[in-house]
């Protein structure tokens, strides 16, 4: 099937939000939303061992989603674009309105949540 050439590649749409599917970094997310964390804060607000809270940062920097400061020996991070508040304002609105939908969905929805609704 041949794609149109006057759509938009969808690419960079859909890595975004494959880089927001997961659910630890989708809380650091929310975590940095309210403001810069160091790597314990993370860890400690969250409950997330330091290497997971480490390699979900060093994805997130890599999609240019994050950034830090260092400060002497302690590194700070934050989000890149404010806009990425909007976006998750926007989701939780919207899953406000649809989650019921969205978690029961058959081939994007939680298992366990289909599998007790039924």
């Amino acid at each position: 099937m041949a794609i149109d050439p006057c759509l938009p590649d969808l690419g960079p749409a859909v890595a975004l939000f494959r880089s927001l599917g997961d659910p630890a970094r989708l809380a650091i997310l929310r975590r940095l939303a309210v403001g810069e964390a160091r790597v314990v804060d993370l860890t400690r607000a969250l409950g997330l061992a330091q290497s997971t809270v480490s390699k979900h940062l060093a994805c997130l920097r890599g999609c240019g989603l994050v950034d830090y400061r260092a400060e002497g020996r302690q590194s700070f991070y934050s989000l890149t674009r404010p806009e990425l508040v909007d976006l998750l304002r926007s989701a939780e609105l919207l899953l406000a309105e649809t989650g019921p939908a969205v978690a029961l969905c058959p081939v994007s929805g939680d298992p366990a949540v289909a599998r007790t609704a039924s």
